[in-house]
């Protein structure tokens, strides 16, 4: 069997349907029951596409008299036959085991494609799943911020962080691109963990390959509010797209070039006074948006 090119068969359609228009034709669109009726048939190759367009063309241009003569009771039976063969009767049956929210947008578009309109069908559900989904993804981003010793993995960091007595924080932002469906709950959730008494906060972005607008703010409130509250506030592992966000948006403005650090171990160390050594460290030994601000000074 043969790979359909969507964008190819949808440009098709639009030179179509301009041609059409020009001749007072009513536009089509493809549809997945002629497909059904071609595999169940056993076509493989686009060649069976073309042939049921020049079948159908025929019968439109020179059988349509015998066409007239099907019964309209005929046509509803086909069209019941190939409603069922489209039910992808194997998920049906599984359905009710997986998400609850799945079935309820499946029901949704059920319901708008028979009482509304395919186009208004399709529209909801896509919005509605790609909102579930960043939901979904912030939910995950929200649990996964921890602070404290239990998610430092090298054995330094703990003992660092266990030195401090919960004066530093560690913030780990999970995997994957940061955006408002979290950024409405990060600052939240730092001020939550944030304790009296905590001098540092360090918020580590090594997970994180991008984030939005709303991300952005997010961060920002976060650093101005410990700013206030008397805290220092630390970022480590920014990429270039993420830092570019940032500086673009002035949301690093509160935290200043001495206080971003390639990895989160030299930022612990700088913030409980234990750096590795004094002295200047050049910007070629650090790669990338780390070295902002041209060199970095680690204070013993």
């Amino acid at each position: 069997a043969t790979r359909h090119k969507s964008n190819i068969e949808l440009f098709g359609q639009g030179v179509g349907n301009a041609i059409a228009g020009l001749f007072g034709a009513i536009p089509g669109a493809g549809a997945t029951m002629r497909t059904v009726i071609n595999i169940r048939s056993g076509a493989s190759t686009r060649i069976s596409g073309m042939t049921h367009s020049l079948v159908l063309l025929a019968i439109v241009l020179v059988f349509s008299p015998l066409a007239g003569q099907i019964p309209h009771a005929v046509l509803a039976g086909i069209l019941v036959k190939v409603g069922y063969d489209i039910i992808d009767w194997a998920y049906l049956k599984r359905a009710h085991k997986g998400p609850r929210w799945d079935l309820v947008l499946m029901a949704l578009v059920l319901v708008l494609t028979v009482f509304v309109d395919l186009i208004t069908a399709v529209a909801a559900g896509v919005v509605l799943a790609a909102l579930a989904y960043v939901k979904q993804i912030a939910d995950i981003q929200v649990a996964a911020l921890n602070a404290g010793a239990e998610i430092a993995d090298d054995p330094e960091e703990r003992r660092i962080l266990d030195a401090a007595n919960g004066k530093i924080a560690l913030f780990d932002f999970a995997g994957g691109p940061l955006s408002f469906g979290a950024a409405a709950d990060l600052g939240h959730h730092v001020r939550e963990k944030a304790k009296d008494g905590m001098s540092s906060i360090i918020l580590d972005f090594t997970r994180v390959p991008a984030l939005d607008l709303s991300a952005a703010m997010a961060v920002d409130t976060i650093a101005s509010d410990a700013k206030g509250a008397g805290r220092k506030v630390y970022i480590t592992g920014l990429n270039e797209k993420v830092a570019a966000t940032l500086a673009a948006l002035d949301a690093d403005k509160h935290i200043g070039a001495d206080y971003r650090f390639r990895t989160r171990l030299e930022a612990l160390r700088h913030a409980a006074g234990l750096a590795a050594a004094p002295g200047e460290m050049p910007t070629s030994e650090i790669k990338g948006p780390a070295a902002a601000g041209a060199w970095f000074r680690l204070k013993a």
